[in-house]
């Protein structure tokens, strides 16, 4: 008998928003700030399947910290976030306006995430090691690291700590618990857990971080980074940091759209939380949550952040193309600078006039770090690492038909 079934479809998903006709947010299903519920740490990994769904927020629209997410923290602690925050836009801004003029070859901006990053760090110990991909400067610069340093590595100048042999953005700063970057995507989510599994073998007391974005959770390597941290309850933070666009491919061609990527961790039995990634306070709680369970044995725990990729995927993209360009002005998350600012100024603790003189004071710094930076050269004057230091930092002890190679080459 001839079938009577319809003949079969295939969905591909597709953007709620393109250029010239505004994006329709309500796909995000958002709740409200203090909605959600906080379990105790020790929770069941099963027993976080609402969370994988819900959004941990804390700050309203009007700045107020609402609900049991609202973390005990320090004012200072607080405004030393904003800094953070400021300088790395600051930061990025002008990296790209070096990158306009052919200072360097590339940059990556990380535009509307800067609170991820930064209230994440401040959840973290001394010793504990973030595995990021390549949108996590705010790491760094919670840490303070050398921004004349960060910038070397930008222009692959000779003072360079990366002697040239990375991609710009692409940094390494072991000291700051930064492990290198990968251009490889998904592959620091493996290393993570190989690396919270090496220091419980150790019976180390240090924890890891592994970060990827929503596109890279299509990769394979997304999936045996579960199944490992899951089976041996690795003391690992697993971050998707869900800012809607792999380069120009939207979230939900990687799995996004009618599920969460933080209910893949309940899947593989991780406990799993969805955060508003642009509300500073949600981050520092849920991170400071993730890093005890970790610390306490209790396993990993996947955490979904989400935001708005605010820029383009990096100077190369031009996301005009493909989505409208104010897509930004309208998200529902809002700025997370702006979020943080209202809340500091709601308490007392901050000011118009002291946002205006740390902006100065910060542009100053970021500019002050540049000129440094650029005596040491830059990608259009040459002044690049010896070509001796191909030869170095590979083998304990170089071989043979290297060190013939290096003769000939005279270096």
């Amino acid at each position: 008998m001839m079938s009577q079934s319809k003949p079969l479809t295939l969905h591909v998903p597709e953007p709620t928003g393109r250029p010239g006709c505004e994006t329709d947010f309500s796909y995000l299903h958002l709740t409200a700030a203090g909605e959600t519920r906080r379990p105790p740490v020790d929770v069941l990994p099963a027993d976080t399947s609402d969370l994988a769904y819900a959004l941990v927020r804390v700050l309203d629209d009007a700045g107020n910290a609402l609900g049991p997410w609202a973390p005990t923290i320090d004012s200072e602690l607080m405004r030393f976030g904003l800094r953070t925050m400021m300088k790395t836009r600051i930061f990025d801004a002008r990296m790209v306006i070096a990158q306009r003029q052919k200072k360097m070859s590339f940059y990556m901006t990380c535009l509307g995430e800067e609170a991820i990053g930064t209230a994440h760090a401040l959840a973290l110990s001394d010793g504990d090691m973030c595995f990021p991909t390549y949108r996590q400067q705010s790491l760094l610069m919670a840490h303070q690291v050398s921004l004349v340093d960060m910038i070397c590595q930008l222009l692959s100048n000779e003072r360079d700590p990366l002697k040239g042999r990375q991609l710009p953005v692409m940094y390494s700063v072991r000291k700051a618990g930064f492990f290198t970057i990968s251009g490889n995507l998904a592959t620091q989510f493996v290393q993570a857990v190989g690396w919270g599994m090496a220091s419980a073998i150790k019976g180390d007391t240090k924890i890891a971080s592994g970060w990827i974005g929503d596109g890279a959770t299509a990769e394979s390597d997304f999936n045996t980074a579960l199944t490992f941290a899951h089976v041996y309850r690795a003391p690992v933070i697993l971050n998707v940091v869900n800012n809607q666009w792999a380069i120009s491919t939207f979230q939900a061609l990687a799995g996004g759209e009618s599920t969460t990527f933080a209910a893949r961790g309940v899947g593989s039995s991780i406990a799993s939380l969805r955060v508003d990634g642009n509300d500073f306070l949600a981050v520092y709680a849920a991170s400071q949550w993730a890093a005890e369970r970790a610390r306490s044995n209790l396993g990993p725990t996947l955490i979904e952040w989400v935001t708005y990729r605010a820029g383009p995927h990096s100077t190369s993209d031009d996301p005009s193309k493909y989505r409208p360009a104010d897509d930004w002005s309208h998200f529902p998350l809002g700025d997370p600078i702006v979020r943080l600012k209202r809340h500091l100024i709601g308490k007392g603790v901050w000011s118009e006039a002291e946002h205006e003189a740390t902006q100065k004071e910060l542009e100053a710094e970021v500019v002050a770090a540049q000129k440094e930076a650029e005596r040491y050269g830059t990608l259009a004057n040459g002044h690049i690492p010896s070509a001796a230091s191909m030869f170095e930092d590979v083998y304990k002890e170089m071989p043979e038909h290297l060190r013939r190679q290096r003769q000939q080459l005279g270096v």
